[in-house]
């Protein structure tokens, strides 16, 4: 009964939240079911210690007790419109109905409330009519700049008055007539209020947060604001026209021919690098990125937004698309607001007509417009970055050439590498002559190097890779190259496996025993073929009988050969938790990854990717045993497994 009263209650809050209007109304509903235990209509209130700052909460921030990162006290108050009554719990009683001007009194308001007096505004709102009053909180007055606050107390009757009428509309507005992107003519000269409704339920005029809504008079509404507002007549790109401080900005949106959208209508948001940030980029890649056109379009765009973003909006890390495609994570650490998790914003809330500017001091440069060389500076490739430098590849990397580099992580790289010139020959086949994306790439596509070799593209269940390198991060699409982030050096096919296991002295038996079992045409064919190759050491380990033995047959020595080969390419990268491969002769191989090392039938790789033009070969220490179903598909042969050793 106890579980069937729980499920009841659960039903009934969804339903509840469900059937809010708008946002707003949602955090709203929230906050009054989180604050139900107390009374009747009681909202739970999240605080941010330190400040004043209040907040109606919603699911996220009630669990992590955190708005914008910092953390947060629970209180319970009056939700709007209701009030206390003495020995009574909860808010039981509703605001008793006055006017607008008695209204702003018991709402917190009291300072709007004494300047209305003041500008011989009372009259007005005391009067018949039905008005909405965006009024300044206690606090927003405070805050206000002294020479601000100043010059409107000098002359109450002309400018004090006109502030205050630009907080009003001249008919009523509840919180759900305050649609997003919506504007409303000011009685200030018919000067609009613009209005935001953000989906974490936060509403704004002119950029100032509704910090109390809905609070009904007999002549109109109240919303509380946290700042006083101010007219709103030029649109963003005037803010970059006629500020000295915007003055590299303003050449590059023109060159860039981005000045007519930005006098167009529309809800932007402008993150407007200054001139210092311009300044603090390296002259170079500077005049490089305003000298072309394409780049300069997608750095200005990278500072875009598709939509009207307020700093007090802003309560948690929010990933939002710019016009240049990619995105920003727009945040905010106490008052704060970062972009890509840094507080390099220095104004906010310059609001115009047509969206809202934030000046930043550093220039956010977006892959799209960097070259490969830039594209390669970065935390986990600076090793290979250097490399390419020292290798003397810089000018293909930082040209105009359509390229892809594979850029190796900086754990792939031994302690204290030099340059050689076989390490120069190996980074000249880590470029490749085509810009391309790793979406574009399919099983066995070969792919051409500056070093003029060909690339085999391996495609898996759960990685890509090139040759023995697999992927390791996303793509990086630069303006004239792509970087793909790769987990090891590349090791490019030198050779047929043949001619691989004949260069190292640690499979001359295997050498030997290929050729005895006949399988030496095999080993050249084009394949693909996958070999797990024992060493001396492995066939060493066997009883010398045994072995002898062995080498005296070979169709057996072919039959366990054959259960090391495999029709197919496999390289350590594309091995899983539970890989199968099947043998040229036996049921399967069984293959898994521990501890970044490759296990087939249990036996160790010692050395894997020695990579062949005809497939990959993988050293391994011991002779791998089949399993006991393959022991009767081998023929008249019988294969006994011991402990340390294969017999015959």
């Amino acid at each position: 009964m106890q579980h069937l009263t729980l499920f009841t209650l659960a039903i009934t809050l969804i339903a509840t939240i469900c059937l809010a209007k708008s946002p707003y109304q949602s955090v709203l509903q929230h906050s009054r079911i989180r604050g139900r235990q107390h009374g009747p209509n009681v909202c739970a209130m999240q605080k941010i210690q330190g400040t004043d700052k209040k907040y109606f909460t919603n699911c996220k921030q009630w669990y992590h007790r955190k708005i914008c990162g910092k953390p947060t006290v629970i209180s319970y108050e009056c939700c709007p419109g209701y009030e206390k009554l003495s020995g009574e719990k909860g808010c039981p009683a509703a605001l008793p109905l006055v006017n607008i001007y008695n209204t702003l009194g018991v709402v917190g308001a009291a300072t709007t409330k004494m300047y209305s007096e003041r500008a011989q505004l009372r009259e007005e709102i005391e009067g018949p009519g039905s008005f909405t009053f965006f009024a300044p909180s206690n606090q927003a007055w405070a805050a206000l700049p002294t020479e601000i606050l100043d010059a409107l107390v000098s002359n109450v009757n002309i400018e004090l008055l006109n502030a205050l009428h630009y907080h009003m509309v001249n008919h009523r507005l509840t919180s759900e007539d305050l649609k997003h992107g919506s504007a409303f003519p000011s009685m200030y000269q018919d000067f609009n209020v613009h209005i935001h409704h953000y989906p974490n339920g936060i509403v704004t005029v002119n950029c100032a947060r509704l910090v109390k809504t809905d609070q009904h008079a007999t002549n109109g509404i109240v919303h509380v604001v946290d700042r006083v507002i101010t007219a709103v007549t030029n649109n963003v790109h005037t803010f970059i026209d006629t500020d000295d401080d915007l003055e590299t900005l303003r050449t590059a949106v023109a060159a860039a021919g981005l000045t007519q959208m930005l006098e167009s209508d529309g809800h932007y948001t402008v993150f407007a690098p200054t001139n210092e940030a311009f300044e603090k980029i390296p002259p170079e890649m500077l005049k490089r990125i305003l000298g072309d056109p394409v780049a300069l379009r997608d750095l200005l765009n990278y500072h875009i937004l598709k939509n009207m973003q307020c700093a007090e909006s802003i309560t948690s890390g929010t990933p939002l698309e710019t016009l240049q495609g990619t995105v920003l994570e727009v945040g905010c650490d106490g008052s704060d607001m970062t972009l890509n998790g840094k507080a390099i914003i220095q104004k906010k809330d310059q609001l115009g007509t047509n969206g809202v500017v934030h000046y930043i001091n550093e220039l956010l440069i977006p892959d799209s417009a960097k070259t490969l060389l830039e594209l390669a500076q970065g935390s986990v490739i600076t090793t290979a970055t250097k490399l390419f430098v020292d290798a003397g590849l810089g000018s293909h990397l930082s040209g105009s050439e359509a390229l892809t580099i594979l850029t190796p992580q900086n754990e792939a790289f031994k302690e204290g590498v030099t340059m050689t010139g076989e390490l120069k020959k190996l980074l000249k086949n880590h470029i490749l002559k085509e810009q391309l994306s790793s979406g574009v790439l399919y099983h066995r596509q070969e792919l051409e190097t500056l070093g003029g070799i060909k690339l085999r593209v391996l495609v898996y269940r759960n990685s890509l890779c090139i040759e023995n390198s697999c992927i390791a991060a996303h793509d990086k699409t630069g303006r004239f190259g792509s970087m793909f982030t790769v987990d090891k050096v590349l090791t490019p096919p030198m050779g047929t496996i043949m001619d691989v296991l004949k260069s190292d002295d640690r499979f001359s038996l295997l050498v030997g025993a290929i050729q005895t079992a006949g399988l030496t045409e095999l080993m050249n064919q084009a394949g693909p073929h996958t070999v797990f190759a024992p060493t001396n050491d492995a066939f060493s380990a066997l009883p010398k009988a045994d072995l002898n033995k062995l080498m005296g047959n070979p169709q057996e020595l072919a039959s366990v050969l054959k259960y090391h080969m495999a029709k197919e390419i496999l390289v350590s990268g594309g091995v899983g938790s539970h890989t199968r491969l099947k043998p040229l002769q036996g049921d399967k191989l069984e293959l898994n990854m521990r501890n970044q090392t490759v296990y087939i039938n249990k036996v160790p790789v010692v050395e894997a990717d020695l990579m062949a033009t005809n497939g990959v070969v993988h050293a391994v220490g011991a002779i791998i045993k089949k399993k006991f179903g393959d022991l009767h598909k081998s023929g008249s042969s019988r294969l006994i497994c011991t402990n340390n050793s294969t017999q015959v």
